[in-house]
């Protein structure tokens, strides 16, 4: 019985990971699903604005659904006066709970936009010696999304978004660029300001075809807050040390630079399942719920004395 179990989380497992590019399009689409906006240079001001999405995603943008969680914490944070301070809060702790990175991994559009850019042919640059600037995305969070912005308020109270206003390239990629392609206005508002901006999105752009994920893996602070919950959240990486052999595969296979049989659950981890996919063992699996990560360490500490160091 619990053979079969096993069975079927990996078939899940290798299913989610294989077509993970669908689920990213999927997600993208559901969080700007107002199309039509695109071709009239409005944005939606429902009531759906009203509701974070997952995922970074502008608010600026014409299609998008819901608002972005880290623009609109940095945009109340100053004031206590606002329940919305709470509600985002609140939000963005559950989906660390729930998901972790994963979100990062399949629910994030410029995520999506930066893994069609690393699939054209080019050559391609490790990032496995930049490690220590992996910490920059933490500090941009709490200076750039926390600090700031609960310091330096409005006469009503409200932040300023200084991440979003000086840092973010989604907002030109999603926002001001197709606004300006249809709106005269809009065009003839942008400054300098959407030159420095438009500046970072080239910058990474153009990195992202040689580098994997560089916004995520050094800027993005969303993805900073979320991997702190990774070793926490119920959705987990295991792996199954009794059939492991030692191969590093997955290691060698991961583009976020995890060793994943010595912290499958790391920080850095976006739950991508290319390790999955490359394990010539099936010894890598999602799981979701609690006591993964007792789980694990009760497997890693009665493994078969695996090397798994070199």
């Amino acid at each position: 019985m619990f053979g079969m179990c096993g069975y079927r989380l990996m078939k899940v497992s290798k299913i989610f990971s294989k077509f993970r590019t669908y689920w990213q399009f999927l997600a993208s689409i559901l969080t700007n699903i107002h199309l039509p906006n695109f071709i009239k240079g409005d944005i939606y001001k429902g009531k759906g604005k009203m509701a974070c999405v997952p995922g970074l995603n502008c608010y600026s943008c014409p299609g998008a659904s819901g608002s972005c969680p880290i623009g609109s914490f940095q945009a109340v944070i100053g004031s206590s006066k606002f329940k919305f301070t709470y509600y985002i809060s609140g939000f963005l702790i559950l989906m660390g709970v729930l998901f972790g990175r994963f979100i990062c991994g399949f629910m994030c559009p410029f995520g999506l936009f930066q893994d069609l850019l690393y699939k054209i042919p080019s050559k391609k640059f490790s990032t496995k010696k930049l490690k220590p600037l992996k910490y920059l995305k933490y500090l941009i969070f709490l200076f750039m999304v926390f600090l700031l912005p609960l310091l330096i308020t409005n006469e009503i109270g409200m932040g300023n978004p200084f991440f979003c206003k000086y840092l973010c390239p989604q907002g030109v990629l999603e926002g001001a660029i197709p606004l300006s392609i249809v709106n005269p206005s809009i065009r003839a508002a942008l400054g300098k300001l959407f030159t420095w901006k438009l500046f970072l999105l080239l910058t990474f752009t153009l990195s992202s075809i040689f580098v994997y994920r560089p916004f995520c893996k050094f800027i993005c602070p969303l993805g900073a807050f979320y991997g702190l919950f990774n070793k926490l959240s119920f959705l987990q990486m295991k792996v199954n040390f009794d059939k492991c052999i030692g191969c590093k595969k997955c290691y060698k296979a991961c583009k976020m630079d995890v060793d994943v049989c010595k912290d499958p659950n790391h920080n850095e981890c976006i739950r991508c399942g290319l390790c999955i996919n490359v394990c010539p063992v099936e010894a890598i699996e999602f799981r979701y719920g609690f006591g993964n990560g007792k789980e694990y360490l009760k497997d890693k500490n009665n493994n078969k004395g695996v090397n798994y160091e070199n």
